[in-house]
């Protein structure tokens, strides 16, 4: 059956790499999407796919279903990103799309025990659309969700780093540095100190928490005490439960600041980014599918990743990510090399490897068994992260 699904993929190809291509020449910001969202919305409508296009005040999000079991209440979902960077698609994220909607029409033809949802989630480079549609209850009906994406190695992520960040106001007093100091209070000294706070509790958290920091808003003059200060505060692990705890501390230095300055302060929680929960029973199968297909540069999976909105969807639902290569190993991305490969043979290569690599994964799902014991899985992990 996996042959079957592989062979309809290929047929797709043109129309597939086509899509890919013009996604990357229209390159789109978050939330504007408009484009790259409607060519895949058309395409899955076209193959059979109720598709509701815009989700609540997300127009460039959609969700595309097909039931071949009107019965059935267990959902598989491929989720895909299309929203490029102000360098264009310097992440890799025109190949998303096609891929996955290459894997859904071809898994459409299957009789499956359950139903197929598609999600177009914009806004991932910075936008945390996925967040966002969270928020709003999409996503959540979602039994296992599953993405691609491209990069220098075919792998699988274990955990990636969960991330608050936070706009910090400290408000003071102003007044004339050299003929009336004593009247001042300065904000620009509580920002300071909660700087030096931050550079203190670095000693005593664990090895894998980082915390950045900036000011984000230039006080003025030398001549004159600040009266307003603004600093923006990223917070790291890769466990959304000890985050919690790192960023009640956090909280404790930044009010510190202000008691020691006089000075009132506004902490603004910005965004939160979840640890993912990993699913080592969904990554295998993943990988044993990579394996099937023969992908490129094969390696083993990769423990710890940056942050991201998948994150927050796999903190609430067993989720895996396949990465699979196009760009030369070693590679970074958000850089000139993932724009130089962007149309190249190896690009449209990593979607039809990765569209078969997702419909054999979903179609190894149709044992309703392995559904049960990836929940089970993670269930167990979610407690600890």
């Amino acid at each position: 059956m996996k042959e079957k699904l592989f062979k309809d993929i290929e047929k797709q190809k043109d129309t597939l790499v086509k899509m890919s291509d013009e996604i990357f020449d229209n390159p789109e910001l978050a939330f504007e999407e408009n484009f790259s969202s409607k060519i895949l919305e058309d395409y899955l409508e076209h193959n059979g796919f109720y598709v509701e296009r815009g989700l609540g005040n997300l127009k460039t999000a959609f969700r595309a279903i097909y039931r071949s079991n009107e019965d059935s209440e267990i959902n598989i979902g491929l989720l895909c990103e299309y929203d490029a960077l102000p360098m264009g698609h310097g992440c890799g994220h025109q190949l998303q799309g096609p891929s996955i909607v290459g894997a859904a029409v071809a898994l459409r033809k299957l009789e499956l025990p359950f139903n197929l949802i598609v999600y177009g989630t914009p806004a991932e480079e910075g936008g945390g659309g996925k967040i966002k549609m969270l928020e709003q209850n999409f996503m959540k009906e979602l039994d296992i969700a599953l993405m691609m994406h491209g990069g220098p190695a075919t792998q699988v992520d274990v955990k990636s780093m969960a991330m608050s960040t936070h706009k910090v106001v400290f408000k003071g007093k102003s007044s004339h540095s050299a003929l009336k100091p004593e009247d001042g209070r300065s904000a620009l000294d509580a920002l300071m100190l909660a700087f030096q706070g931050i550079e203190f509790l670095r000693e005593h958290v664990k090895e894998d928490t980082r915390m950045h920091y900036t000011i984000s808003e230039l006080p003025g003059p030398p001549n004159v005490v600040p009266s307003r200060a603004v600093g923006e505060f990223s917070l790291r692990s890769y466990n959304s439960k000890y985050l919690n705890e790192i960023v009640a501390r956090f909280e404790k230095i930044v009010n510190g600041a202000a008691l020691m300055t006089e000075t009132n302060v506004e902490v603004k929680n910005v965004k939160r980014l979840e640890s993912k929960v990993p699913v080592h029973s969904l990554n295998e199968l993943l990988i044993n599918n990579a394996k099937l297909i023969n992908a490129p540069n094969l390696k083993e999976a990769r423990e710890k990743t940056g942050s991201t909105d998948f994150g927050n969807v796999t903190y609430i639902i067993p989720g895996a990510c396949i990465r699979v290569q196009f760009v030369p190993d070693g590679t970074t991305s958000h850089s000139d090399v993932f724009l130089e490969y962007g149309k190249t043979k190896e690009a449209h290569e990593c979607i039809i490897n990765s569209a078969k690599i997702l419909a054999a994964t979903v179609f190894d799902l149709t044992n309703l068994e392995r559904i049960k014991e990836i929940k089970k899985e993670f269930e167990n992990y979610k407690d600890r992260m």
